[in-house]
């Protein structure tokens, strides 16, 4: 099956000399979540803006559905729901009213059925006949969400949104996120929660300074750079590592009462075995034994270092 979306050697630079996308390409198939991770500035809000459209690229060829942004933007656009940032709303329009013209704004008939369904989904219903600048943040952002779902893309993409909305209006935003990918709806998100991208998303892309590092099955990202945190709890505490444990990656840890040793869980070896038993040989009892995986904020972290190296 062809990929959705189709982004080919895409490059963006401005006449200030500012470069934002150096070379990116990508495809995103249907139905899977996508989230993109980078820092302020390294143009995750610059991709998504040229694949909807709102960005001309300087170079390199983009397709949505198997439709050309740049020759086929009418038919391309349709196919897509945008959430972006900021929010941006009529404030003495009513919710429902503000939804209702976005869909017609595709050229959707009116479907009042479909409407209610969204806003409930997104618990604005009751809401409905509010103007929007009667709102707090967190529901205006589910207005901009409603609006993006109106004219029922195929795919949505989500700009940091759930950056200012409490924990109860962000746990309902992902399990609506979870059922529009079981309905086939793609989803494409950034966030500076990486703990979201991490419980959400079915593939990680990285990108830093304007370039995709990395693009890879959360799942396989996790065990080809994840590494294991082994904690020895010691029966005495120790003032110091002697000597005879120099160079084994070893540090102290809470008030010298733990050792912590991390490994790489691709190596041929970990490492541990031989390790236990030069503790013994230095006469280091240990009481206990935790290991913990790395998390994707540690992954995600040692890929923007070693991209800037």
């Amino acid at each position: 099956m062809a990929p959705v979306i189709s982004v080919q050697n895409l490059g963006k630079s401005y006449d200030s000399g500012t470069v934002a996308l150096r070379d990116v390409s990508l495809d995103i198939e249907q139905g899977e979540i996508l989230a993109l991770l980078g820092p302020n500035g390294a143009g995750k809000t610059t991709l998504i803006s040229s694949i909807c459209g709102l960005v001309t690229p300087s170079s390199g060829r983009i397709t949505v559905g198997g439709h050309d942004i740049a020759i086929e933007f009418r038919k391309a656009r349709a196919l897509i729901g945008l959430v972006p940032q900021d929010i941006s709303i009529e404030p003495f329009e009513k919710v429902i009213n503000t939804v209702r013209f976005s869909r017609g704004l595709f050229g959707k008939p009116r479907n009042d059925a479909y409407i209610e369904k969204v806003l409930r989904a997104l618990s604005l219903w009751d809401k409905r006949n509010a103007q929007t600048r009667e709102l707090s943040g967190g529901m205006k952002r589910r207005v901009l969400i409603a609006k993006a779902l109106s004219h029922e893309p195929r795919v949505l993409f989500l700009d940091e949104p759930t950056a200012g909305v409490d924990v109860t209006l962000r746990r309902d935003m992902w399990q609506l996120v979870r059922e529009l990918r079981d309905d086939g709806v793609t989803i494409i998100l950034t966030t500076h929660y990486i703990e979201e991208a991490e419980e959400m998303a079915d593939r990680i892309g990285v990108i830093d300074n304007g370039r995709l590092l990395l693009i890879e099955r959360k799942d396989a990202l996790m065990k080809q750079l994840g590494r294991k945190h082994l904690r020895m709890q010691l029966t005495a505490p120790l003032d110091a590592l002697p000597g005879t444990l120099a160079g084994r990656g070893l540090s102290l840890a809470d008030g010298g009462h733990s050792l912590i040793y991390d490994y790489n869980t691709q190596a041929e070896r970990s490492g541990i075995t031989s390790l236990i038993a030069d503790l013994a040989e230095a006469g280091i009892s240990v009481r206990d034994l935790d290991s913990r995986q790395s998390s994707l904020e540690e992954v995600f972290l040692r890929l923007v270092e070693e991209g800037q190296a």
